[in-house]
């Protein structure tokens, strides 16, 4: 068992709040690049500790134990599905939704799709230099050249636009 000095019911060992404010990571007490097998074991070591039946001689730690142990579930249900990891990551997780699941299912689609495409050959300095100089010269093709007389766009293009006449109000 914990000795009374680690039982302080606003902070666990993770740092975590008692009032859900942290991240599920910390939880769990792992990082942000975590694998599958850490947050499981994670998930177990903490869910072994904090389980409210092994507090139960205990009444005065049992709530905490039991809010901490709820807290340890909902973080492990989410890190532990690549879908709703990914939203959580990317932000857009909402545990208080529970029509997450078709959105993540195209979270999972997407990523899976993002990392099949790979560049041929990375980018070298002096190809993004050369690339920067065709698109500052106009040379580029693909660049919008002759979509204006001179197919280049600056800040006389902009200013004529805004000096037409007076406004109406």
């Amino acid at each position: 068992m914990v000795s009374r000095a680690n039982r302080s019911p606003s902070m666990d060992a993770s740092g975590a709040g008692s009032d859900g404010s942290s991240c599920y990571y910390s939880h769990l007490g792992i990082h942000r690049n975590a694998s599958a097998s850490d947050i499981r074991a994670a998930y177990r070591r903490l869910a072994l500790k904090w389980h409210p039946d092994r507090w139960a001689k205990e009444p005065a730690a049992a709530g905490e134990a039991k809010r901490r142990f709820q807290r340890i579930q909902e973080a492990y249900s989410v890190l532990s599905d690549k879908g709703k990891r990914a939203m959580y990551d990317a932000g857009l997780y909402d545990p208080l939704d529970d029509d997450d699941q078709d959105f993540a299912d195209f979270m999972l689609e997407m990523l899976a799709m993002m990392d099949g495409v790979k560049p041929e050959k990375p980018d070298t300095l002096e190809d993004l230099q050369r690339m920067l100089a065709e698109m500052m010269d106009g040379d580029s093709g693909s660049c919008g050249a002759g979509a204006h007389s001179s197919g280049r766009r600056g800040p006389l293009d902009s200013s004529r636009r805004s000096r037409g006449g007076p406004t109406r109000r």
